[in-house]
This record gives structure tokens, C-alpha cells and sequence, in this order.
């Protein structure tokens, strides 16, 4: 009788093991991306005929994207893969922290919208790129600060030499207030 119970409770529904929860997970995300890119688009006009309108490449790249992440999504299905590990917040919020310094350290920050009377000069490409690059190499375990300067310095002359003397963009080098 037990093993009738064991027939029975198999029997029913469609039933299937993820084997590589990676992979399976992560092309879920592909899809949900693509579907929030199709939706942000659907503004957009689209191509007629042969002519692309501004909606046209969103939505391509979008369409694409959902068939990669079913493509990887269905792999996790069929082929073993590693668990899914633990998440680390360090790298990740170390990073977005050195974005939003740039951010404010380029151009200057004015508090007054939220009632505080402090500004911020705007202190530069140079200054800016340094500190951004230091702070987001911070997230690393493997950090050496001499390796880290000197790869801050050459990103930085790569920064300046790239977007003020090749493509000529108006960057502020230095601060202001020199």
C-alpha cells in the first residue's frame, strides 16, 4: 500500500529539477530585464519597413535578450551546474559608492535642496577619476596600494587623455577653486 501512495503522488502535475540554479536563475533575470526594456519602449515608434525608428533597437536587442536568457534558463534545467553562493555586498556597494562620488565630486553638490546651506565645489576630471577609482578598488580582498595608485594614476591619464584631448568634451581638470 505504501508504495501505491508513492504512485499516486508522483503521478500527477508537470514536475521538473533545476539543475544548475545558476544558470536557471540567471535566465530568468535576462527575461525579466528584456520584458522591463520592451515596456520602457513601448513609447517608442517603431521601424516601418526598411526605415529604423527609435524604438527599433531597444526593443531588437530586447527580443534578443529574452531568447539568450530562455537559452541559459533552460540549460540550468538540463545540465548540472554549482549552487547558488552567498551574496556579497561589499564589491557591489563599494562600487556604486565610488559612482555616486563621481558624480558629485565632478561637477559639485549643492545641498540646499534638502535644507542644509553646504556646497560643494566641483573639484574635476582629475581629482574625480582618482578618488572613484581608489574607492571601487577598495571593494577588492586583494588590494595592494601600491599596485592600486599606480593603476588609479594610469586610469586617470587614460580618462583625461580619452575625453578632453581625443574627443575634445569640455571636462573641468582641475577644481574650481584652485
Amino acid at each position: 500500500m505504501a508504495e501505491g501512495n508513492k504512485a499516486t503522488r508522483d503521478a500527477g502535475g508537470f514536475r521538473f529539477k533545476v539543475r544548475g540554479p545558476r544558470e536557471f536563475y540567471g535566465g530568468l533575470v535576462l527575461i525579466g530585464i528584456a520584458i522591463l526594456a520592451i515596456w520602457a519602449s513601448r513609447d517608442l515608434a517603431g521601424s516601418h519597413g526598411f526605415a529604423f525608428g527609435p524604438g527599433t533597437a531597444p526593443r531588437m536587442f530586447a527580443i534578443l535578450l529574452v531568447f539568450m536568457g530562455a537559452a541559459i534558463a533552460i540549460g540550468g534545467l538540463l545540465v548540472d551546474g554549482p549552487p547558488i553562493e552567498k551574496f556579497a555586498f561589499k564589491g557591489p556597494s563599494y562600487v556604486v559608492a565610488a559612482i555616486l562620488l563621481f558624480a558629485c565630486l565632478i561637477r559639485g553638490i549643492s545641498l540646499e535642496y534638502v535644507g542644509l546651506p553646504i556646497s560643494i565645489p566641483g573639484f574635476g576630471l582629475v581629482i574625480s577619476t582618482f578618488v572613484a577609482f581608489m574607492v571601487s578598488i577598495a571593494a577588492s580582498t586583494e588590494m595592494r596600494w601600491i599596485e592600486s595608485l599606480l593603476a588609479a594614476v594610469g586610469m586617470t591619464i587614460f580618462c583625461v587623455v580619452l575625453f578632453v584631448y581625443l574627443l575634445a568634451l569640455p571636462f573641468q581638470l582641475w577644481p574650481s577653486f584652485i
